[in-house]
């Protein structure tokens, strides 16, 4: 059990995109599919599934290599922690990587991107930086 499943998962893709892993299982939670829908649709892995497992489901993740066999999830950063939350409003939501990346954020309408929250006037809880 962990204090922190978003560092934990963060972690975890780190460490298989590193060995070049072709994908990672993890017990799955809501946050955790969130943020790897997000991931995802950013382009930052390949595919994921959802399994049914008892007593907890597994949230399986197809990491994304390009034609050099690199990583294209090459640095995660996690940014609002346990011990200190941080929280952005509208006007202050970060670019990541001079907008190379993407900061993910959890705002009152659901887990979304930074520049998703901007266009939206939201926001919220920063999670992580992906990059």
């Amino acid at each position: 059990m962990t204090n922190d499943p978003i560092a934990d998962m963060l972690a975890r893709l780190r460490n298989a995109a590193a060995i070049k892993h072709p994908q990672v299982v993890m017990p799955a939670s809501k946050l955790r599919v969130a943020v790897a829908r997000i991931l995802k649709d950013e382009g930052y892995i390949e595919r994921l599934e959802l399994t049914k497992d008892k007593p907890q489901p597994r949230l399986r993740v197809w990491l994304k290599y390009d034609s050099q066999k690199k990583p294209v999830l090459s640095g995660v950063k996690r940014v609002s922690k346990p011990g200190r939350r941080v929280y952005a409003g509208k006007a202050e939501v970060p670019w990541v990587q001079h907008g190379l990346g993407v900061a993910i954020v959890s705002t009152t309408r659901g887990v979304m991107t930074g520049a998703r929250a901007k266009r939206m006037g939201l926001g919220g809880e920063i999670l992580c930086y992906v990059w």
